[in-house]
């Protein structure tokens, strides 16, 4: 089984808005399906798979979805409502295969069967997070175009400025508000019994925004054969979930990290998952020992966390964990080895690949490493002409395998995408046996307790502040975070720079985009530094804060 040319399936969407505007075939990454496991019939949909093929083979009564508060989903429940959603879409709201929903809601029962319901329907699924402000929420709604928005009931006010302001067609359902036009209120009057659409395996079931290193939105594209594609690569070969798993991720459903670890993942293997709406690391290990979480999925702050406040012990109980979101350091993954026996499951992905695609498990992991390719996938490491370098060597990160990066409608997805390989932004070095060990980013993106955060999205929100004059944007060491955001910031004129401002400067940020790409430290100069030509030079101030890091340290 070799590479496989971007030939596509005759499509089951009467909207091709999705297929219009895929990059052209010459500029995608090469795909390929190495496994049987990876071998798909023409029409497919994704939603069959998860939950009407689930409850056909395990039954309705299976437990499937579980929240804090002790309500349980079964198998059965979650396909009536998911169902009932689908009847919602297609009968009230009007919704076509190939139109696009906008989803905005927690990690809850009823998002689950939302974003099952749109596949059902064959609609293509866009899910935001409920952060982002109404003027980072418009360029993603202008590029999707979605028909529909399903929207928590208290997240509300930003999807309906957008569409007052840039959106009028857009109509914007609630979930959980009790009205009358309410999603769940709709569905409770439907049968929930509904004929999947027969989508192609290649019809694009999911658009995934990404802010990318410049804040600009990118919007990824996945078919409903890529869905089912990173259970038979790091699912089935690496996290290997049981049926009697109860799974626990702290990512939203946004994150594509967290979409595979609550929802993907339990639902093919029939184990069910644990729906926390927005808890924190110690919040999160009670959860583990209260309800029996045997998997749980999280950023390294959040393990870091949980061992300094002394929590580890709640995680006891647990037979696998995952970090990804960003490099889990030797230190903390020791920690909790040799204080729990827990040998963490570390792996990279990108929302580009949907999921996971270097890992390893058990016996197969070495301390330090990222891990090396998961079957399904191969990767290597390119120098800066896009040649291959010998085990060694660092260089760009770049992989190849089922699932690939297709922009939408994007001149970016030239510099992704090099001689066939998806290239992810991340320096590595791989020694002779194909382990994977992380270096650094290599562009403009600020990873902080496993969320993404590009560094000119959040100068362009402090520029805008009415005393500064510039600033420049760079990610500082953090033993706690990771990385935290670091402004430093040139204020008019007969300003004073002072506590006072700075915490001026960061309620304003929080104010102009998603509260958690704030600048945690705010640095206030005469001037930064630039080249003869006036170019602003990221690098000297990262530097400056790498030296500040490490001197702090010895």
């Amino acid at each position: 089984m070799s590479a496989v040319a971007p030939a596509l399936t005759p499509s089951a969407h009467l909207d091709t808005f999705a297929r219009d505007h895929l990059p052209p075939a010459d500029r995608w990454p090469v795909l390929e399906f190495t496994t049987e496991e990876l071998q798909y019939p023409d029409r497919l949909n994704a939603a069959t798979a998860l939950i009407d093929d689930q409850v056909a083979r395990l039954g309705a009564d299976r437990a499937a979805l579980r929240t804090p508060d002790g309500t349980t989903w079964t198998y059965g429940d979650l396909l009536r409502r998911a169902n009932q959603v689908a009847q919602v879409l297609v009968e009230d709201l009007g919704v076509v295969p190939g139109n696009r929903v906008l989803l905005r809601a927690p990690n809850a029962p009823w998002t689950v069967a939302a974003w099952l319901g749109i596949l059902k329907a064959g609609g293509i699924v866009t899910a935001t997070f409920a952060a982002l402000r109404a003027g980072e929420l418009a360029p993603v709604v202008a590029k999707c175009r979605p028909s529909v928005a399903l929207v928590d009931h208290r997240s509300l006010a930003d999807v309906v400025e957008v569409r007052e302001t840039s959106a009028p067609d857009l109509r914007v359902v609630s979930i959980g508000s009790g009205d009358a036009d309410d999603l769940v209120t709709l569905a409770s009057g439907k049968s929930g019994e509904f004929t999947n659409v027969e989508t192609a395996a290649d019809d694009v079931a999911l658009f995934g925004p990404t802010s990318g290193s410049t804040g600009v939105p990118k919007i990824t594209t996945h078919f409903h054969r890529d869905i089912l594609s990173i259970d038979n690569t790091f699912g089935r070969n690496v996290l290997r979930l049981q049926p009697d798993d109860v799974v626990a991720c702290s990512a939203p459903f946004a994150f594509t990290f967290g979409l595979g670890m609550l929802v993907v993942f339990p639902l093919l293997a029939g184990a069910s998952s644990l729906l926390a709406e927005q808890v924190t690391p110690d919040g999160l290990a009670d959860l583990v020992a209260e309800h029996g979480v045997t998997v749980l999925a999280t950023a390294p702050t959040a393990y870091k966390r949980i061992i300094a406040v002394g929590k580890a012990g709640q995680l006891a109980g647990l037979r696998s964990a995952v970090s990804a979101g960003e490099h889990i350091s030797e230190q903390t993954w020791r920690q909790l080895r040799d204080e729990i026996g827990l040998a963490v499951i570390d792996g990279i992905g990108a929302t580009e690949l949907l999921h996971i695609f270097i890992s390893a498990a058990g016996a197969d992991i070495r301390p330090g490493a990222t891990g090396k390719a998961v079957p399904g996938y191969r990767a290597t490491i390119l120098d800066d002409d896009g040649a291959e370098v010998p085990p060694g060597v660092e260089g760009r990160l770049a992989v190849i395998g089922p699932v690939g990066c297709r922009y939408l409608d994007d001149e970016r997805q030239l510099d992704y995408v090099v001689g066939g390989w998806n290239v992810t932004g991340d320096t590595f070095v791989r020694d002779e046996d194909g382990y994977f060990y992380y270096r650094a980013r290599t562009d403009n993106m600020i990873v902080s307790s496993g969320y993404n955060i590009a560094a000119p999205e959040v100068e362009a929100a402090i520029d805008r502040h009415p005393d500064v004059a510039e600033c420049a944007v760079v990610a500082r060491p953090d033993a706690e975070r990771g990385t935290v955001v670091c402004a430093f910031v040139v204020l008019k004129d007969g300003v004073t720079g002072d506590a006072a401002k700075a915490k001026d400067i960061q309620d304003f940020v929080k104010q102009q985009i998603a509260p958690y790409k704030y600048p945690r430290d705010v640095r206030f100069t005469e001037s930064l530094p630039r080249n003869t030509s006036g170019k602003l030079q990221h690098y000297q101030l990262r530097r400056q804060v790498q030296a500040e890091y490490e001197a702090a340290r010895s």
